[in-house]
């Protein structure tokens, strides 16, 4: 579970919605919704899964209703696919940024060159097409052979590596004090544009939003501690994305580039951290393939709950579904003009990745919360002193925090 939650959502979209969204207190805010609303919600994704044995629209039939159902399961599913055809050009700007590193390693004299080539939306297009078709090819070795094979490996290496650059960044002249002042929470600066944020990072980064968790869940084996697996595994994803930004966000400030710049943040730093590095070269290299393998899980992911999704639809067998995704996704790649045009990333990562995907996870956990029985709700909670707390903070108080977020980001929107 860890493994298909760390991976661009740690790395990649962590730093650069904490230098957007006012960093220490974004922050704090983040670590309240992950653990009071992301873990209980993601308890309740994995219960819908576990329970039915099936995938997004099988699970939502199965509590709303055939015709709700559908439409609800459908619906997530569109996000899910619209946030998989963007992020797989992050991801390929990632592997060039590897290939980059091995064939002519990062320099002042380099840097200039590196920043050109890797927004050539040529190719961006090339890799990130390529990138699905060996997701896609993992997905059909199965989960033991294929997800957690690669996950078990590649994650403790990406962390092992992601150390050394926190000592690296950290060692930069001034690096630790800026770091500790910009981290300083200033509480005046939270609105609902921070709230909606600080959830809409929860939600993507551990997979809410009624479809990946679904999905991961139906292979939860019954004796399977679901708040305890959810509480480990936000531990774990919280620390993969601090550990993240304690090596991007001193570089940024020690090398005076603009904190808000949005999702080309990561591409602008770690060059810069790299030139300046003992053995920046070697580094680099080992970092970037790393994290180029560990991002394959973030492409992984949704593509499987997107099969795992359609599963048991009439008419819909899985090498057929994969085919069909494929082909969709680098349609639209190719055709649309996202690649052409990266500043898009951003609206469309707010609108899809946060907004998308936080309203997933409210209409998950409603179906989870109240659309199975109690007693459905007691043994796969795992009976305890405190079960009737959590089904009461389940089926209120997460669907309630997550819908005043959502409404409450809307009517700012609207009003502005």
């Amino acid at each position: 579970m860890a493994g298909f939650a760390i991976g661009l959502g740690n790395v990649w979209r962590f730093p650069y919605m904490l230098g957007q969204y006012g960093g220490g207190a974004f922050l704090l805010i983040y670590i309240v919704f992950m653990i009071l609303l992301a873990v209980p919600a993601m308890s309740a994704e994995w219960m819908l899964g576990r329970h039915t044995r099936e995938g997004t629209v099988g699970a939502f039939r199965r509590v709303f209703g055939t015709r709700w159902g559908l439409l609800v399961g459908y619906a997530v599913l569109f996000a899910v696919f619209m946030a998989l055809s963007y992020y797989a050009l992050v991801v390929a700007q990632v592997i060039f940024s590897g290939w980059f590193a091995l064939t002519r390693g990062y320099s002042e004299a380099t840097l200039a060159d590196y920043s050109v080539e890797v927004n050539n939306p040529l190719i961006v297009l090339g890799i990130a097409v390529g990138t699905v078709v060996v997701a896609a090819g993992l997905i059909i070795r199965g989960l033991k052979r294929g997800i957690e094979a690669a996950s078990q490996l590649l994650v403790p290496a990406f962390g092992i590596i992601a150390l050394y650059l926190v000592w690296v960044s950290l060692s930069q002249p001034g690096a630790a004090s800026a770091l500790a002042d910009y981290l300083r929470p200033d509480f005046s600066q939270i609105n609902s544009g921070v709230l909606f944020a600080a959830m809409g990072q929860a939600c993507f980064t551990v997979g809410l939003g009624g479809s990946i968790g679904i999905a991961y869940g139906a292979y939860l084996r019954d004796q399977e501690n679901l708040l305890s697996t959810a509480a480990a595994t936000a531990g774990m994803d919280t620390g993969a994305a601090i550990l993240a930004s304690l090596f991007v966000l001193p570089a940024v400030l020690v090398f005076g580039l603009d904190m808000t710049s949005g999702p080309g943040l990561l591409f602008d730093t770690l060059p810069r951290l790299f030139a300046v590095m003992p053995a920046g070269r070697v580094v680099a290299t080992a970092f970037l393939a790393a994290w180029s393998f560990v991002c394959l899980l973030s492409i992984m992911a949704p593509l499987e709950a997107i099969v795992k999704g359609l599963e048991k639809t009439p008419g819909i067998h899985c090498a057929r579904t994969t085919l069909i995704i494929l082909v969709s996704a680098a349609l639209i790649m190719v055709m649309s003009p996202i690649a052409f045009h990266p500043q898009w990333i951003g609206p469309l990562d707010l609108i899809f990745g946060s907004g998308m995907f936080m309203l997933g996870a409210l209409l998950a956990v409603l179906g989870a919360g109240w659309g199975l029985s109690r007693l459905v709700l007691s043994q796969q909670l795992a009976p305890s002193k405190a079960a009737n707390l959590v089904i009461v903070w389940l089926k209120v108080v997460v669907p309630l925090a997550l819908s005043a977020i959502l409404i409450g980001h809307i009517v700012s929107v609207v009003s502005q």
